[in-house]
This record gives C-alpha cells, structure tokens and sequence, in this order.
C-alpha cells in the first residue's frame, strides 16, 4: 500500500522540476506547487503512484497513462494549453511528441525512481 504522504511528496518534486525544466525551454506558464490547479496535481498524484505500483515503467507508458486519464476527464487535442477548453498540445502518442516534451516523461520517472521508498 503506497503511503499518500509520499505520493504527494514525490508529486510535488516531479511538479516543480518540471516547472524549472519547462522554464529552461521559455515556457514561464508552470505554478509553483502550492498554486497549481488542483486538476494538475491530481494528474501529477496519479502519475507517481502508476509509476511506483509498475517499477518497470517506461516513458512511453507513463506518457498513456496521462493520455488516459486526461482523454476520460474530457481532454482533446489542442495548439495550446487551454486548461478551460481542457485542450493540449500533447494529445498524441508519445512518439508524436517534440524531443523536448518527451525529455519531461524521462525526467519524471527518473525523479519517481530516485525518491521511491524501498
């Protein structure tokens, strides 16, 4: 049974090393973890604890999770990140992704593995 306070804790660390990640690519749009919309860090709860239950996880397969979960809350395709229209860019396969967006899927699971409880 995966501790919440955990969960959440690896979740806030993925959240903010993305925000710094997205900020080295110009992208200024990530709150910091205490203002994140609740929808942001539900999804980011949820990709931690798919990646802690599945050790064997890849990119490729965290990149569906999300994928999933947004296209069961109502999420399409969209240019731009548009959380009221609840349009995104990255509505596609994983290997449909730009390089750089691809790079976060790593760095979150890298993150995930670094800090999981053994």
């Amino acid at each position: 049974m995966l501790d919440l306070r955990i969960v959440v804790a690896i979740a806030r660390v993925c959240h903010e090393a993305n925000r710094a990640y997205c900020a080295t690519l110009g992208d200024h749009s990530q709150p910091e973890w205490p203002y994140t919309p609740e929808w942001q860090r539900v999804s980011a709860i949820a990709g931690v604890a798919a990646a802690l239950d599945n050790p064997d996880q890849t990119p490729e397969l965290s990149h569906q999770g999300w994928l999933d979960q947004k296209h069961a809350d109502g999420w399409v395709y969209g240019k731009v990140k548009d959380p009221v229209r609840k349009e995104h860019p990255c509505m596609v396969e994983y290997d449909a992704l730009p390089a750089e967006q691809r790079t976060k899927d790593h760095l979150f699971l890298t993150i995930v593995r670094a800090l999981a409880p053994e």
